[in-house]
């Protein structure tokens, strides 16, 4: 019975290492993005009603393979804009939400993933696309060079 409770919290105690840290506040992902010199990974998504933005979630974000690359690579930043009411964001968050969508969002597009550099600067965009978590990295990756 010891080695199974043992195994169970190694289990999710590697499990809690290796997931990514999803930022909610702009500010706090560019300060974390200057600290570690890494890219701004913005992702706006209807988390409960968009159906290519559940996919990327589950296809892309979600994967073992993203998360271990993501964690020393990027800063994911997450602008969501659910649509039920039991899902509803706090006012101050949809309102920081709203913000960076009328800044890096015009079109209103989701998903929509926006590369930026340390100071906000688009470096590329995407959007959602069938392929594997290595291709997607592939390509947000290319928009660094």
């Amino acid at each position: 019975m010891k080695k199974i409770v043992l195994l169970f919290a190694a289990i999710v105690f590697s499990a809690t290492l290796s997931a990514q840290e999803w930022q909610t506040d702009f500010e706090t992902a560019k300060q974390i993005s200057s600290e570690e010199n890494h890219p701004i990974i913005l992702v706006f998504q209807g988390s409960d009603w968009c159906a290519p933005c559940i996919k990327l979630d589950r296809e892309i974000w979600n994967t073992d393979e993203f998360k271990n690359y993501s964690k020393d690579h990027f800063v994911m930043l997450q602008a969501d804009f659910p649509r039920k009411k039991m899902n509803a964001l706090p006012d101050e968050q949809q309102q920081k939400n709203n913000q960076l969508a009328e800044k890096y969002n015009k079109q209103g597009y989701f998903p929509f993933v926006v590369v930026l550099d340390k100071d906000g600067t688009v470096l590329g965009e995407a959007g959602y696309e069938k392929t594997s978590p290595k291709v997607y990295i592939d390509k947000l990756e290319a928009f660094l060079k």
